[in-house]
């Protein structure tokens, strides 16, 4: 159906989120695994958490690239990778663009303040709503209407540290790396009421390098991991950067979760 292409520009609700604290609202309400953990939160951890949300909630724009890979089942029951690329640019209120090569159509997701456009370049067809005023309302808004889900949501909302902390049950530091990202990198593991996450943030410039999620409902425990890199804090910006205009030819389709009955035909 033509308005499954919405779904390959995220890696919808099971994919990976930083916080991993919420249960997805499109999903039925479940009660996650008792685990047996108490709280338990190291400050040292958190300290480093916090490091990476400030440092991120400051930046006035952003680039980066995020590269994921995701465990699905395939015929036999075992595992296969999926992989998704993101060419990520951000602007604080309100742009964000998104674009999608690689495995899979190529795909591309522009929020200009008021308008979101999701564009499937190959099939000439986009679909187009109008959009709340900042990028935290659109995101919500986006999933919530056509369950379009980013892996890197937390790292470009107003409050990263609120984001990450909500729920979170367990927080520890791991140690260091010296080999994610060509950078060293310190290692904390945070826990929260449906997934455990294991994050590698820069010693130095305190950016993301690399997060690993396992959902705590997945009884198969696949993992879900993105990677980041080709950072830019504050960059310039051209002005018509999170514009888009339909080329001649373009198809509308309407705004809605992948699967849905189109409307209107």
């Amino acid at each position: 159906m033509k308005t499954t292409f919405v779904a390959s520009l995220a890696v919808t609700a099971l994919s990976m989120s930083m916080a991993m604290a919420q249960q997805p609202a499109t999903q039925a309400p479940a009660s996650p695994p008792d685990l047996g953990l108490k709280v338990e939160i190291e400050p040292a951890a958190m300290a480093l958490v916090k490091g990476m949300a400030d440092k991120l909630a400051a930046a006035k724009s952003m680039t980066f690239t995020a590269f994921t890979i995701f465990e699905s089942p395939d015929r036999t029951g075992l595992p296969l990778a999926y992989t998704t690329l993101s060419q990520v640019s951000m602007q604080r209120p309100n742009k964000l663009k998104v674009i999608s090569p690689g495995d899979g159509p190529r795909t591309e997701f522009y929020y200009d303040g008021k308008t979101v456009n999701a564009y499937e370049p190959a099939a000439k067809l986009v679909a187009t709503v109008d959009a709340p005023d900042t990028i935290d309302a659109m995101l919500r808004a986006a999933f919530q209407r056509a369950a379009i889900y980013f892996p890197f949501t937390d790292l470009v909302v107003s409050d990263p540290m609120k984001a990450i902390g909500e729920n979170l049950r367990v927080a520890f530091v791991v140690g260091k790396s010296t080999v994610v990202g060509g950078v060293s990198t310190d290692i904390v593991v945070l826990v929260g009421k449906f997934a455990h996450v294991q994050l590698w943030i820069g010693s130095d410039d305190k950016l993301p390098r690399m997060a690993r999620a396992i959902f705590l409902e997945d009884p198969a425990r696949y993992r879900h991991t993105v990677m980041f890199s080709d950072w830019k804090i504050d960059p310039p910006l051209a002005a018509d950067a999170f514009a888009f205009t339909a080329p001649a030819g373009t198809a509308r389709i309407p705004f809605a979760p992948p699967g849905a009955t189109e409307k209107g035909k």
